[in-house]
């Protein structure tokens, strides 16, 4: 039994060791464990307060997107709206060249003129759906060209200078349309 009580007591010292060990370790570098752990909590505090700067900043920044946004819809929105109204402009002045024919031209069968009708509206939605600005004032350009030479053709039949009892003009400018486009 000796024996058993020498290795009890051995592990018991050796357990008081490591405990002493422990102890004196912690005791040495308590102030090091105590500044860790302050610079831990600093570093965290630190790390708080940036991301709350952060969220700050990108709660101001989406707020100033969002105004913009806004402000921009705003603007399309009048934009649209001017837009829709220059259209319903078009086909009432489109309306307009209608009766202006069916009176100068009375004599005219009715296909003829919704076919001087039809073209004046296809040149218009041709331009009105083209995006690139350029080629949308080609097509405004034509569309005028267009209503110029049906009220000049009017006019000149009222005039009675005209030499057929047809819109030569006008209908020079349908043919040749369709030479190039498909309509």
């Amino acid at each position: 039994m000796p024996l058993i009580s020498n290795l009890v007591a051995k592990i018991t010292r050796m357990l008081n060791t490591v405990k002493t060990m422990n102890l004196d370790w912690r005791l040495e570098n308590q102030d090091k464990l105590a500044a860790l752990k302050q610079a831990q909590a600093l570093a965290e505090k630190d790390l708080e307060i940036e991301l709350k700067k952060r969220s700050a900043r990108l709660e101001h920044d989406l707020a100033q997107l969002k105004i913009q946004h806004d402000a921009e819809l705003s603007v399309l929105k009048i934009k649209y709206s001017q837009d829709v109204q220059d259209y319903k402009n078009y086909l009432l002045a489109l309306e307009q060249l209608k009766r202006s024919i069916e009176a100068s031209y009375s004599h005219l069968p009715q296909a003829m003129i919704f076919a001087i009708h039809h073209h004046a509206k296809f040149l218009l939605n041709t331009m009105w759906e083209t995006q690139d600005f350029a080629e949308r004032i080609r097509h405004e350009v034509r569309l005028l060209n267009f209503m110029s030479t049906v009220h000049e053709d009017a006019r000149l039949f009222l005039e009675g200078d005209s030499a057929k009892n047809l819109p030569l003009k006008t209908l020079g400018l349908i043919e040749d349309s369709g030479k190039t486009d498909t309509i």
